[in-house]
């Protein structure tokens, strides 16, 4: 019988026992500590730590992958797999016959600010960073979010069609900022990449002329009515934007309806917007976007409709998908997670999936330090890495398929944003000194993306009493198992991990850290 492979990822804390635990990544981390509570990781071209491609154990065995609030990033380690069980108070025990969602994959968003920041490094270190989020011995990012045209962070406004009354799109034109930046960049992470990366597009903001404002920025809409000439020429834009992509060789595997259309309902929103109701956007899919992509050589693109906060589930799904003349044209679901504090994930993606279950919900945009009480670049931030483990399971667990990182790069004030809206980001380059710095988000990202490998499914997780863990698992398609478990407390928990035929791997989980456990069975 062939060798099932199981994979746990478990967030634990800042060391483990598990007898046998040995030999630290050749290609350790260069710690740099920025005073805010863990460590950043410099890399150059010629250095860069990196897990390198992970090799099956034998059987009997099992390998481990530690990072920690102490400084560890994905220390490599080893141990023999127990027949018998240690008597943990605590157990966590995988249930496979519980299935449930399967994964699409983890990635981030090549925006202007991100391409800008990359190409001002050297060529050794822009490939270098590549690397680490592409290539073999990276973190297997296989989803590339790109927008159409300008967003805040851009150093311009502007969109490809900016010529007044363009209805026919005749001036329809590919920015320097997508043939110069973004698309030789985004080629180069197709190259290094083992498998085809999927590629989603989000437009900000319709051209200025075709609008209620007249603007970019700020409340708007679209002119008239879904069916009338300003809808069907965006609905025209999104073909156009994906047939010049395509003489680059890159296609796409979706698009969303537009970022955040409640925003462009928003009097005095501060940078590109582009209003819509479900009820408008139902309408627009139904009588445009929908009809101009099947009748276009993209009618196997995917089109996901909202790619806005979760709060505004299921009542925004509920009014588009239940009309058949819209549904029909429609995959997903895409939900950022600004806001989520105000609403139970069970209350909006929960009740969503339950209704809905035949669209995939996505998670299309998150970033640290966008909030105005926590603002900025934090480098070495241990608890935006909690934050984004917290939030990638509380997803996982609600049905999502996966989960999409904002800016691959930002600068050190957390820009270029052209309307100063500086966030946070996995990757913050230094361009003086030709380096750029992983952050403690790069790793927490890297627990998912570097396992879950698009098709792993969902399987159940079942916890021997209450616990101050929070967890998630998946069997992959080449029947490897991935355990993902979340310890933010302070308090030490010894538990261990079971597999009714497999065996027991005893882990001492003190405070905040993150392990992959991975071990083979007959």
């Amino acid at each position: 019988m062939g060798l099932t492979t199981l994979l746990f990822v478990v967030f634990i804390s800042t060391s483990t026992t598990s007898g046998g635990m040995c030999c630290a990544s050749k290609d350790d981390c260069l710690p740099r500590n920025f005073g805010h509570g863990s460590v950043v990781c410099e890399c150059n071209a010629s250095h860069c730590d990196s897990v390198g491609s992970v090799q099956l154990p034998q059987e009997g065995q099992f390998l481990s992958f530690l990072s920690s609030k102490a400084g560890s990033r994905l220390v490599r380690g080893q141990g023999p797999v127990l027949q018998n069980s240690t008597g943990a108070a605590l157990r966590l025990t995988i249930v496979p016959y519980q299935k449930y969602q399967r994964i699409k994959g983890f990635g981030g968003a090549m925006t202007d600010a991100a391409a800008i920041n990359i190409l001002s490094l050297s060529g050794g270190t822009q490939d270098q960073l590549l690397r680490q989020y592409f290539a073999p011995e990276g973190i297997a990012y296989s989803v590339v979010r790109v927008p159409m045209a300008s967003c805040d962070f851009s150093t311009r406004l502007y969109t490809y069609a900016d010529s007044a009354g363009d209805y026919s799109l005749t001036n329809f034109t590919l920015s320097a900022e997508d043939t110069e930046m973004k698309i030789p960049l985004i080629q180069k992470a197709q190259a290094m990449s083992p498998r085809p990366l999927s590629l989603l597009a989000s437009a900000w903001s319709a051209p200025a002329w075709m609008k209620t404002s007249g603007a970019l920025i700020g409340k708007g809409t679209l002119k008239g009515h879904p069916g009338g000439k300003e809808y069907k020429t965006w609905a025209h834009y999104y073909v156009r934007f994906l047939e010049e992509y395509r003489k680059f060789n890159l296609s796409f595997w979706a698009v969303t309806t537009g970022n955040e259309p409640s925003a462009g309902q928003m009097t005095n929103y501060s940078f590109q917007a582009l209003g819509f109701t479900p009820e408008t956007q139902r309408d627009w899919v139904i009588m445009d976007l929908g009809p101009a992509l099947h009748a276009s050589q993209f009618a196997d693109t995917r089109v996901i409709i909202l790619d806005d906060n979760r709060l505004l589930l299921p009542h925004w799904a509920k009014v588009v998908l239940s009309d058949v003349r819209a549904a029909r044209y429609i995959h997903g679901i895409g939900v950022h997670w600004y806001l989520n504090k105000l609403v139970p994930a069970e209350l909006s993606l929960g009740t969503t999936h339950h209704v809905f279950p035949e669209y995939f919900l996505f998670g299309t945009e998150a970033c640290a330090g966008w909030s105005p009480l926590d603002r900025g670049v934090k480098l070495g931030s241990w608890e935006r890495a909690e934050d984004y483990a917290h939030d990638i399971i509380e997803d996982l667990n609600h049905y999502v398929t996966g989960w999409t990182d904002w800016n691959l790069a930002l600068d050190l004030g957390g820009g270029p944003n052209w309307v100063k809206n500086f966030v946070d980001s996995p990757i913050i380059v230094d361009d003086k000194k030709d380096v750029f710095y992983k952050q403690p988000t790069f790793y927490s990202l890297a627990h998912f993306s570097k396992f879950l490998l698009e098709g792993s499914q969902r399987v159940g997780v079942s916890s021997s009493k209450a616990s101050g863990l929070e967890s998630s698992a998946f069997i992959r398609p080449d029947g490897a198992v991935v355990l993902v478990i979340l310890n933010r407390s302070e308090e030490h928990i010894p538990f261990e991990i079971w597999y009714p035929e497999v065996g027991f791997i005893p882990m001492d989980a003190a405070a905040r850290s993150i392990l992959t456990v991975v071990w083979a069975t007959q």
